[in-house]
């Protein structure tokens, strides 16, 4: 799958079904040496400039359980949720 293809992505929370970003807006965090993708970082913001703003968000690799044609979903465990927000 290409990049492109996966921008207009949501990523969607598996144990609470919370939409976290877009694909398209967040960052990945790439191993310059041997390409391969640690982590995809997710903004942090408010809705629509209202409300308290969140931090980045860190979501590991291997925290994907799929890729479907319209959303990413992921589930981290319980030591991960703390350490995601940076």
């Amino acid at each position: 799958m290409r990049l492109s293809e996966m921008s207009g992505k949501e990523i969607i929370g598996l144990d609470n079904g919370e939409r976290l970003g877009v694909i398209g807006d967040s960052d990945l965090e790439i191993n310059t040496e041997t390409g391969s993708i640690h982590a995809i970082i997710v903004p942090g913001g408010s809705f629509f400039g209202f409300g308290k703003k969140r931090d980045d968000m860190v979501i590991p690799w291997d925290a994907i359980v799929k890729i479907g044609p319209d959303m990413v979903i992921i589930q981290v465990n319980k030591n991960q949720s703390q350490a995601l927000e940076k």
